[in-house]
C-alpha cells in the first residue's frame, strides 16, 4: 500500500532530467542516441511515460552513469513499472484520479481542506456510497459501488505501524449536509470523532460564520513526502479533472492558505465539541 509506481516514476523523471543537465546535452541529442523522438525523452522527464529498462540503460550509458548509481536507477525503473494496487479499479477510474491515488499512496503527510464534504480518507462506507452517488451523475450502481469500495481501501493508509499523518480542515457545511440521510450522517460524524482520537490525525472545523478566507476557491490537498527525492505536491480537483501543482510558488501559496485555515478554524478540541453538538441535533 505504501510503494507507489506513480511516485517512483516521478522520482525517475527527476533523476533523468538531472543527469542529462549534468552531462550538458539536449533532449534532442539524447533522443538521437536512443533512436527515438525528442517528445519521447520529454515524456520520460515529465513522468508522463515510464521508460523501459532498455531505455534507461541506454540513457545511462550516454550520460556516463555506471556502478551502484546505475543499479539504483534500474531498480527505480523496475519499481516505476509495477502495477499499483488501485489499477485493479481502472474500469471506474479516470486517468487523472489514478494519478492522485498514486501520489497519495506514498505520501508521508497529507493536509487537506474540504468545505462541503467529509474527506474521502475519513468516510464511512454508507457515506462514501451516498457522496459518490450524488457526484457521479451518470454512473450506474456498479460504478458507484466500485468507487466507494476504492475509497475505503485507500483508508488503509491511516492504519498500520507507520500510518499517514493526516490534518484536515472541514467546513461546517459538511457537518450539515445530510448525505445519505440523517442516520448515515450521524454515523459518519461519530466516526469522525473516533478518528480524531488517533495521534496522527488532526481535525478542525471551519465555522460557517467565519470571515471570508483565501481558500474559498475550493478544496485542495497538500501531499508531503519523506526526503528530498520526492518533492511535495498540491492537488486540486473539479468535477471534470484533477491537477497536480509542483512549482515552488504554487506550493508556497497553498501552504499559506492552509496555515490561514488552521489559524482561523476551531481548534481540535473545540471542533470535537462542534461535531458532538451536531450529532445531538440529528
Amino acid at each position: 500500500m505504501t510503494v507507489s509506481p506513480t511516485v517512483r516514476r516521478r522520482r525517475l523523471a527527476a533523476e533523468l532530467r538531472r543527469l542529462r543537465a549534468a552531462r550538458e546535452v539536449t533532449q534532442q541529442q539524447a533522443a538521437r542516441y536512443l533512436g527515438c523522438t525528442q517528445a519521447k525523452i520529454g515524456r520520460f522527464e515529465t513522468a508522463k511515460r515510464t521508460p523501459t529498462a532498455r531505455d534507461v540503460t541506454a540513457l545511462l550509458e550516454f550520460y556516463g552513469v555506471d556502478g551502484a548509481a546505475r543499479q539504483r536507477l534500474l531498480e527505480l525503473t523496475r519499481d516505476a513499472r509495477t502495477r499499483g494496487w488501485w489499477q485493479s479499479y481502472s474500469d471506474v477510474l479516470p486517468e487523472w484520479y489514478e494519478n492522485y491515488i498514486g501520489l497519495e499512496a506514498e505520501a508521508e503527510t497529507i493536509e487537506t481542506y474540504e468545505p462541503d464534504a467529509v474527506p474521502g480518507l475519513l468516510q464511512t462506507e454508507e457515506y462514501a456510497h451516498a457522496i459518490t452517488e450524488a457526484t457521479l451523475i451518470d454512473a450506474d450502481e456498479h460504478d458507484i459501488r466500485r468507487r466507494a469500495e476504492l475509497r475505503l481501501r485507500r483508508q488503509q493508509r491511516l492504519t498500520g505501524d507507520e500510518p499517514l499523518r493526516f490534518w484536515a480542515v472541514i467546513g461546517e457545511a459538511a457537518l450539515r449536509r445530510r448525505a445519505g440521510g440523517a442516520r448515515v450522517l450521524r454515523e459518519q460524524l461519530e466516526h469522525l470523532l473516533r478518528m480524531a482520537e488517533h495521534e496522527h490525525i488532526t481535525l478542525q472545523v471551519m465555522p460557517l460564520d467565519t470571515d471570508a478566507h483565501p481558500a474559498q476557491v475550493g478544496p485542495f490537498v497538500i501531499l508531503r513526502y519523506a526526503g528530498d527525492a520526492d518533492p511535495d505536491v498540491v492537488y486540486v480537483e473539479t468535477h471534470v479533472g484533477g491537477w497536480s501543482l509542483e512549482r515552488e510558488n504554487e506550493l508556497s501559496n497553498y501552504q499559506a492558505m492552509m496555515d490561514h485555515l488552521r489559524a482561523h478554524a476551531a481548534d481540535p478540541e473545540e471542533s470535537s465539541r462542534v461535531i458532538q453538538a451536531r450529532i445531538g441535533e440529528l
